[in-house]
């Protein structure tokens, strides 16, 4: 019994040596709940300790582990996989500094995301971590807003400065709300320095051009209250402000309106469990398409707004789908459930549709009409929550206006 028990483990250890690495780093990134994540790893490990030749040569499991048990909000098993020195890749430093904003925009464990905020920043001026993703700025953003709820204004009042208002990264739109979190955390900083009418003035001009986001209103109501001494109008002043700016958005998208349709290509794809799927399956519902891959930041970055659109149109003949470009299930599925995203995703099997529309990359998102015709296309990331949220609202309700006008002049001539 003992010398089968041996063979399993030696034919076990046999057939792990002869994955490759990037077969290895594929079962591990397909893993959703970190608690697997680590068990894989030591089990990694345990089977091929890294040799003195290569002391870095699971730098990247370490580094993602310290990323996703800081997720999922243990901060100790975080100082733990930090403490062992891992270089952080571009997507990690991201995903970090993407979690410390939601927490300090939540106001939530403050005093930690000073800290990690504060060791993260000076590891990057020792170039430990690779930041091609420009989080630096963002981090200092991160720091200022954490000091300024701490009480430290001086503090928060120089790294706010020091993180760049006119900063290239902040001023394209490539990442989710950049410009729209710096003007909320400037306000809040301003507020905390007992500047509220300079607060209020940058967070009414923020809504008023939709470079703004939930938490911008809510920011907005905290401020207002402090300078009129009271909030019996905000809701009438801010819902002035945001039909200011769905307004304009209105009218940019009805000047860039295609006026000639075409029918959607009727090509078969397929859903995320496999089954197959038609465009055609949907006539008589308005529909969205919008390409995308998970590598892309400003793909997902319209994401949420996305789905606040889903539940804006949940009663009415609506769908959107992402169809996702040059990846397959087992990578898209397990990336859905860890970012708790809820679209409907398609698959665009050897880029039919894509080549079908001369589509030009991603994102890029089309509207179809009740009758199968494509009113409308747009390119890129809009660069806020709002904004986004605007412009594909003010997108189908011109499909629906102009789906109106063009079946009610049907109707007049057949009179």
């Amino acid at each position: 019994m003992k010398k089968l028990i041996l063979l399993l483990v030696l034919v076990s250890g046999t057939l792990y040596a002869q994955r490759t690495p990037q077969q290895i780093a594929k079962q591990f990134n397909a893993l959703v709940n970190v608690e697997d994540e680590e068990r894989f790893y030591n089990d990694l490990i345990a089977k091929s300790p890294a040799g003195s030749a290569k002391p870095d040569q699971y730098n990247e499991y370490r580094a993602q582990l310290a990323v996703d048990w800081l997720v999922k909000g243990n901060i100790d098993k975080y100082n733990f996989y930090k403490n062992t020195r891992p270089k952080f890749t571009a997507l990690q430093l991201f995903e970090l500094s993407n979690l410390l904003e939601y927490w300090v925009d939540d106001n939530k464990n403050v005093a930690e995301v000073e800290q990690i905020s504060k060791q993260l920043l000076d590891d990057l001026r020792k170039k430990i971590h690779d930041d091609t993703f420009s989080r630096t700025g963002i981090l200092l953003e991160v720091n200022a807003v954490a000091n300024a709820r701490l009480g430290h204004v001086d503090i928060a009042m120089n790294n706010i400065k020091a993180s760049g208002a006119n900063a290239t990264f902040r001023n394209f739109s490539y990442f989710r709300n950049t410009k729209a979190n710096y003007l909320n955390r400037y306000g809040i900083i301003l507020s905390a320095a007992g500047q509220h009418q300079r607060a209020l003035d940058t967070l009414s001009m923020a809504v008023g051009n939709a470079i703004s986001t939930p938490k911008t209103i809510a920011t907005l109501k905290e401020v207002y209250q402090k300078v009129k001494g009271n909030s019996a109008d905000v809701d009438k002043y801010i819902t002035a402000l945001q039909d200011q700016a769905y307004r304009k958005i209105y009218k940019e998208v009805e000047k860039a309106w295609i006026k000639a349709t075409k029918p959607a290509p009727d090509v078969t794809l397929t859903d995320i469990d496999g089954k197959a799927v038609k465009l055609s399956d949907y006539r008589g519902q308005i529909v969205v398409i919008d390409f995308w891959s998970t590598v892309c930041k400003p793909c997902v970055a319209a994401f949420p707004a996305f789905q606040r659109l889903v539940n804006f149109y949940k009663e009415e003949p609506f769908r959107l789908f992402v169809l996702n470009e040059g990846e397959d299930a087992a990578t898209v599925k397990p990336y859905m459930e860890k970012n708790g995203y809820k679209l409907n995703v398609l698959f665009d099997n050897n880029e039919a549709i894509f080549k079908a529309l001369n589509a030009l990359g991603t994102p890029q998102k089309f509207v179809i009409d009740a009758n199968g015709n494509i009113n409308q296309t747009s390119i890129g990331y809009s660069g806020s929550d709002d904004k986004e949220f605007y412009k594909l609202k003010a997108m189908v309700e011109l499909t629906k206006a102009r789906s109106s006008e063009k079946t009610s002049a049907v109707k007049s001539k057949s009179k």
